[in-house]
């Protein structure tokens, strides 16, 4: 997959860029729903022999548009977006820089340079997309902006239950705790990617060492409390437990959580390694012990229940 980044305007050159079908939105989480929309674009550009495109746009809007948004965290920021949609076979992704230039842009405007201007002969979006100076295009001016140069193709919107699959909605699972709910949704486990950094060791002291994880300030982390985690290193699976939190137990004043993960039956060195976490299920709340022995004996409760969790049949016999 070719990254491309752009700015208004863009100079890339209309000539030299091939016929594309491109799913267009922010996408984040691309969970069930982006991926209607972006795999009906892949579709049609290899029944029309096209390349296929995601056209996305970094930062969030609310960063630009919103006083009181200084920064936004992502459930998949731009890296694993990346990933993703590598994996879902996209050919190209656009970056758009999202700024006060581009938020002026009338809706016409947009499309001309966005869309026309990139060679896009097929358009697919949600039901929801709108674009241009505060959203005044929609799936309804659609039609009038392409001109009659390109095709278009609305989703409609994906439901779970009765609920309509959104990222504010996973949001709210994660933030809640709910990983499981979540992760239906976005069609497979929450990931955040981080580097192992030298921590205080304290877990090794009481028989649990640990690797703490520093990971991107851009990543959405789900609710404080202890997870059944699968750890990805080097080409292979690991099942863990992670503690997101503040470990009340040893430390009173931090100001940011940490993340913590005990990987079941590896004892190697792990510092400055990238680990990949899957979070698979909420155990339980984080809690300060009286005593470091009361800590363990907690902590050898969650690895019994998590082993379980992983390893049912096993566990049973």
């Amino acid at each position: 997959m070719r990254t491309i980044r752009l700015t208004y305007p863009h100079t890339l050159l209309l000539d030299e860029l091939p016929e594309t079908a491109a799913a267009i939105g922010f996408f984040d989480g691309i969970h069930k729903g982006h991926q209607k929309v972006i795999n009906t674009a892949v579709s049609k550009a290899k029944d029309q022999n096209m390349e296929s495109a995601v056209i996305t746009f970094h930062p969030h809007p609310s960063v630009v548009l919103k006083k009181d948004v200084q920064h936004v965290q992502y459930i998949t920021p731009l890296q694993e977006k990346q990933k993703i949609l590598q994996r879902l076979g996209v050919d190209r992704l656009y970056i758009i820089a999202f700024d006060k230039e581009l938020s002026s842009l009338e809706p016409q405007a947009f499309i001309d340079h966005f869309i026309i201007h990139l060679n896009i002969k097929h358009l697919v979006s949600g039901f929801d997309f709108s674009y241009g100076f505060k959203g005044k295009g929609n799936v309804q001016t659609i039609r009038e902006h392409s001109k009659g140069l390109f095709d278009y193709t609305m989703i409609d919107e994906v439901q779970s239950g009765d609920q309509k699959i959104s990222s504010t909605r996973i949001r709210e699972l994660l933030q809640s705790g709910e990983i499981g709910k979540a992760n239906a949704l976005l069609g497979r486990p929450l990931i955040v990617r981080g580097i192992v950094k030298e921590g205080e060791k304290r877990g090794r002291e009481i028989g649990y060492p640990t690797a703490n994880l520093e990971v991107s300030t851009d990543a959405l982390l789900p609710k404080i409390g202890v997870y059944a985690v699968k750890v990805l290193f080097k080409n292979e699976v690991y099942e863990g437990m992670a503690s997101l939190g503040y470990n009340p137990t040893f430390t009173a004043d931090r100001d940011e959580p940490i993340i913590e993960v005990n990987i079941f039956d590896y004892n190697n060195d792990l510092y400055g390694e990238e680990l990949v976490l899957e979070w698979h299920q909420y155990i339980r709340d984080e809690i300060k012990f009286d005593s470091a022995s009361k800590l363990v004996k907690q902590i050898e409760e969650d690895e019994e229940r998590i082993r379980d969790y992983f390893f049912p049949a096993c566990n049973g016999q």
